[in-house]
């Protein structure tokens, strides 16, 4: 058997489960959670708890069709029975909640210290929405170009900062699992995150397990989403290729160097300074330039052999991008993220042409849920599983009490971090 969905209860949302029989062990997934057990084991997941009985599963699980469209088991109503090997024991959170919260907020676009401690009502739920408790919250670039009035939220986004935290899962809206009470995820936010309670979509939320640090977990989702949908789905990076990423140790650059390294490709990226390429090459790049004193172009050229690398990961854009197109090898694919150094570039396109090149480019925030659903369904399978076992982890730079967000602003906008900063809320 390779895998299988089964749902049990009257919404197909109720009980999810996968099974895949890897010979000796049984791997079982409720919602995004993976979890690994020999046979005749016991596992808790929050407010679940779950015991294998193989041969049950096993025996009957060659009753049920497959489904060509997507490659699962589904179990129709005529084989739940087997089921009975899945114990299941469901316990609600009736704690209750406060009417205000904590939150960073600030009265006019500015500098860091502009931001400060707030009351802020505790967010409405949407139907597909989860309210977590907030454990942590990653700081990101768009937070400080939000404060600085250049980068609105979304419509309907929380005008509060931060997009990923870390938390328990403490109310659900109406179409949300109710089972997800009681479980800590990482959560992708559209804003929110700077407060004492955070509302996210559920299938947003990826479960954090033991074992992985909640600092850790909120360090995640913004720029493993960001990772993977642009190097990955739109850069077509695959194993035995050569990326070029800058901002080797930003948050995004180390996501990228250690996901294209578990990926079976040849990094290469620019820091600006030589302890940061020190850094980078600890995390995993195959070469680190330091642009302020080295041509990066001929870097790359010299490195490769003449033969360039297959995409770039560009965060810095504007006079950057004619100097990535001569990076790039014939077929190469050029991505941007961000638009550090200016908006506006000045191309040969008759280069992009006989070259056969790809220009494109994201941003994540205001996608539709159901993109972000659909991406992150795509992490959960593909990527996630690497950090809950603890194959990686992100790098983290510092962590500072909620009430010092301006301190963390300050440190990422002066360029002295590497890795993930991080706001301490509740903690644990």
């Amino acid at each position: 058997m390779r895998g299988g969905f089964i749902t049990v209860g009257d919404h197909a949302r109720d009980f999810r489960f996968k099974l895949r029989d890897t010979g000796r062990q049984f791997s079982l997934r409720i919602g995004r959670k993976i979890l690994r057990r020999k046979a005749g084991g016991r596992v808790s997941f929050g407010s679940w708890q779950i015991g294998f009985f193989h041969q049950d599963a096993a025996s009957q699980a060659k009753r049920v069709a497959v489904n060509p469209r997507d490659g699962y088991w589904r179990a129709s109503s005529g084989y739940l029975g087997w089921i009975r090997g899945i114990l299941v024991m469901i316990a609600g959170n009736g704690a209750k909640l406060p009417e205000s919260m904590a939150a960073i907020g600030f009265d006019a676009p500015g500098g860091p210290d502009v931001l400060r401690i707030e009351t802020a009502p505790l967010p409405r739920l949407r139907p597909d929405d989860v309210l977590i408790r907030v454990a942590y919250a990653g700081v990101n670039r768009p937070d400080c170009l939000q404060r600085a009035g250049a980068y609105p939220p979304p419509p309907g986004a929380s005008p509060l900062l931060g997009l990923e935290v870390s938390g328990e899962v403490v109310a659900v809206g109406s179409e949300a699992p109710r089972e997800m009470i009681g479980q800590y995820v990482a959560a992708l936010t559209p804003g929110g995150g700077y407060a004492e309670y955070c509302a996210a979509h559920w299938q947003h939320c990826l479960p954090v397990p033991e074992g992985m640090m909640l600092a850790e977990a909120a360090a995640l989702p913004e720029t493993l989403f960001t990772v993977w949908h642009n190097l990955f789905e739109r850069g077509l990076a695959r194993d035995g290729e050569r990326v070029l990423v800058h901002g080797g140790t930003s948050g995004i650059g180390t996501m990228a160097i250690m996901l294209a390294k578990a990926f079976g490709m040849e990094v290469i990226v620019t820091c600006g300074d030589e302890a940061k390429c020190a850094a980078a090459r600890r995390i995993g790049a195959d070469l680190a330039i330091n642009y302020r004193d080295t041509d990066f172009v001929e870097a790359v050229m010299a490195h490769t052999g003449g033969k360039g690398v297959h995409v770039v990961l560009d965060m810095v854009s504007g006079d950057y991008v004619a100097r990535n197109l001569k990076c790039l090898a014939e077929d190469g694919r050029h991505v941007t993220i961000a638009l550090l150094g200016g908006a506006k570039a000045d191309l040969n396109m008759a280069t992009v042409m006989m070259r056969r090149l790809t220009l494109t480019g994201s941003t994540l925030r205001p996608r539709s849920d159901a993109f972000k659903s659909a991406l992150a369904d795509e992490i959960a399978d593909n990527a996630w599983p690497m950090f809950t076992s603890g194959e990686l982890s992100p790098v983290m730079d510092m962590t500072f009490p909620l009430a010092q967000a301006a301190a963390a602003h300050a440190r990422m906008e002066a360029g002295a971090h590497i890795g993930k900063i991080v706001l301490e809320v509740a903690g644990g």
